[in-house]
């Protein structure tokens, strides 16, 4: 067993090594809220600054109402203009509007289970036995990575700093690595037109 385990460990640090030398990938971020606008959208304008402090790019930033079907619309297109990963924020809860998770639950092929499970067990240490409420979720719909945070600037700074960025490339790479050879499509920088339903600004330019 604990052969097993060491060998487990190594095999993770070697791919961690083999995903260090990954481009800058391209990101798109949704915040999913009925009320904020990009003027006072805390969460989401965190999480692009995280992301590009990381070396990333954002190829859309973009706001769209607590409905289901206009959030995954957003995601769908998100990922056939082929970003490497999408992040949302807001509507991870358990109120009649917080419909994130339902949205994206027929889009993830693979899920990643242990991504809400760890961030549940973060914010359980800072705020205690509400971190239930949280629905958290992350998975994988074609090629792209999917995370789905909570609309707290804390719950998404935690997620960011904690998870999701000290193991993006990692991820990413194990994603990708046999998907053949690389197109390119999943670095640089698009500037698509915005979904119906949507708000959205704040591209980077390669």
């Amino acid at each position: 067993m604990v052969e097993h385990e060491s060998a487990a460990v190594s095999g993770a640090a070697a791919h961690r090594r083999a995903a260090a030398g990954s481009a800058a990938l391209r990101c798109g971020v949704v915040t999913v809220s009925d009320t904020r606008t990009l003027a006072d959208d805390a969460s989401g304008q965190l999480i692009c600054a995280r992301l590009r402090q990381a070396g990333h790019s954002i190829a859309r930033y973009a706001i769209v109402k607590d409905e289901a079907a206009a959030i995954a619309a957003l995601v769908r297109q998100l990922v056939h203009e082929r970003c490497a990963v999408v992040i949302l924020n807001g509507g991870t809860g358990i109120t009649r509007r917080d419909v994130t998770c339902e949205a994206l639950e027929p889009l993830l092929e693979k899920r990643l289970p242990g991504f809400g499970e760890l961030l549940r067990m973060l914010s359980f240490q800072a705020v205690g036995p509400a971190a239930m409420l949280s629905r958290a979720t992350a998975g994988v719909c074609r090629d792209s990575l999917i995370f789905a945070l909570p609309g707290s600037p804390n719950a998404v700074a935690l997620a960011l700093d904690r998870l999701i960025i000290p193991e993006l490339a990692h991820l990413v790479w194990e994603v990708r690595r046999h998907r053949g050879p690389e197109t390119g499509a999943y670095g640089g920088e698009v500037r698509p037109e915005l979904t119906s339903g949507a708000t959205g600004s704040d591209y980077d330019h390669a």
